[in-house]
């Protein structure tokens, strides 16, 4: 018999909602989590996962990162129409992206590249390569992994071409500072050490 159950609250942000805006616009931000954590300063939702490196610099005052997970893999992915890697790709490709350090990171490595803002989840960022949006897009090798679209990787991109997000591929549990019992039950698995 499970110690535990948990009911999934799905909860929609406006960085979820919002497929226009460039998210260079927006990093560093709540884009991503202020509907989440309002949801939980008002007791609506006892914990909330999160990618990690969606977590604003500065979160809510009350709200405490209870566990962090280890990341399944930092790196980042080149998806492209023929299977080609960043430097076999054809002059001029357009690569998509939502990153301004991939983005900067893909011009130093090949000028002749154009990087165009990429918006949707991996499934609608994929979709619109497909549809010919792009030559090729650049997507978390960890998203990647947990959706089960390993077959789709052209290449993995080494990490001296573009460096990724220190908390890329990892998972955060917060929760109301106000709840040792969620922080106790939380930091017992807690993966960050």
């Amino acid at each position: 018999m499970p110690l535990f159950s948990f009911e999934a609250v799905p909860i929609k942000t406006a960085g979820d909602r919002d497929k226009l805006t460039p998210l260079s616009v927006f990093e560093k931000s709540d884009f991503f989590t202020y509907e989440i954590e309002k949801a939980l300063l008002n007791g609506t939702i006892d914990a909330a996962l999160h990618s990690a490196k969606d977590l604003e610099e500065m979160p809510p005052v009350g709200l405490v990162v209870a566990a962090m997970t280890r990341s399944i893999s930092a790196s980042e992915c080149l998806i492209s129409k023929e299977g080609l890697g960043l430097d076999k790709l054809p002059l001029n490709s357009v690569i998509g992206t939502s990153s301004r350090a991939r983005r900067a990171s893909i011009i130093r490595f090949r000028r002749d590249l154009k990087v165009k803002d990429i918006r949707g989840n991996v499934d609608e960022r994929i979709g619109q390569l497909d549809a010919g949006g792009f030559d090729a897009i650049i997507v978390a090798h960890a998203a990647l992994i947990r959706l089960g679209y390993e077959d789709r990787i052209s290449e993995i991109i080494p990490q001296d071409i573009v460096r990724p997000h220190p908390l890329q591929g990892r998972l955060s549990v917060q929760v109301n500072i106000d709840r040792p019992d969620m922080i106790r039950l939380f930091r017992s698995i807690d993966e960050r050490s």
